[in-house]
């Protein structure tokens, strides 16, 4: 399997499919690269290079008892995308990865990018403070550390219904979506677990979002329960300065693998790759 060895000696797990323009998919918490195989198999079948990694501490990667901030993870994006020497590059992240995407932007410019996608990402703030009203409360994210430190597995079984918005009536998940999501977070370890949930709902984007200087595509949905819209979507597209944001009705956090929500993502996607 294909590994690319960062600044410190770790081993980040890639895959690498198909030729052309390269497009860097970036995944979100608790997930790793499988969370993009339907997107890796889209947009290689349609003349573009598909990568995509497992952050640290994730799937296949190595997994170092820290180093789990968002520094380190643009900077191990930077060491992937230097390693493979990509320009051009189109970067997709969801959620976590959309912090992820933005901190490498604030940190190494676009002087190797084409393109940036924010898909459900957390940008620029998540948590609750006096200046983000729209955020999410303190006491949620110590909720979600408390349930990985319990009893992880049934906490993820129980956090894929509001990721995938099953709770919702009408809603066209799978039980293979919830499973898959199980998976993928169980390949994630604890220590990850817990530290992720601090940088991401901590971490304020603002300064690196207004060094965007690139086509954005921003896709978020209205009724997503993991990272609400107004306090990312809505924000994110005041702050950038050359963006598009699509706002997805009814969409769920997990758009890029519900049926019915990722063929439509799927399409804008290619649209976006595209023009």
């Amino acid at each position: 399997m294909p590994y690319a060895t960062t600044r410190d000696d770790t081993r980040i797990f890639f895959y690498d499919w198909g030729g052309g323009p390269p497009v860097v998919f970036i995944h979100g918490w608790p997930l790793n690269a499988d969370a993009w195989q339907d997107q890796l198999k889209l947009v290689k079948d349609n003349g573009f290079r598909a990568i995509a990694h497992d952050r640290r501490g994730h799937g296949r990667s190595d997994h170092p008892a820290g180093g789990y901030d968002f520094d380190t993870f643009a900077d191990d994006l930077r060491d992937l995308i230097e390693s493979l020497d990509l320009r051009d590059v189109t970067l997709v992240g969801h959620s976590m990865g959309g912090g992820e995407l933005a901190r490498y932007i604030g940190r190494h410019g676009t002087s190797r990018l084409r393109k940036a996608m924010l898909l459900s990402a957390i940008p620029p703030l998540m948590l609750r403070t006096d200046g983000n009203p729209e955020g999410t409360p303190q006491e949620v994210f110590d909720g979600l550390k408390n349930g990985i430190l319990a009893e992880r597995s049934q906490f993820w079984k129980d956090t894929a219904e509001v990721f995938f918005g099953a709770d919702r009536p009408g809603s066209k998940v799978t039980q293979g979506n919830k499973d898959a999501f199980w998976l993928m977070a169980m390949a994630e370890n604890i220590e990850a677990g817990v530290a992720c949930v601090d940088a991401f709902s901590a971490t304020d984007f603002t300064e690196d979002l207004r060094r965007f200087d690139i086509p954005t595509l921003i896709v978020h949905g209205d009724d997503d329960q993991v990272v609400p819209i107004a306090a990312a979507g809505e924000k994110a597209s005041r702050i950038i300065p050359d963006n598009t944001y699509r706002v997805y009705q009814g969409g769920s956090h997990g758009i890029a693998m519900v049926p019915g929500e990722k063929e439509r993502f799927n399409a804008d996607l290619l649209e976006f790759l595209r023009a």
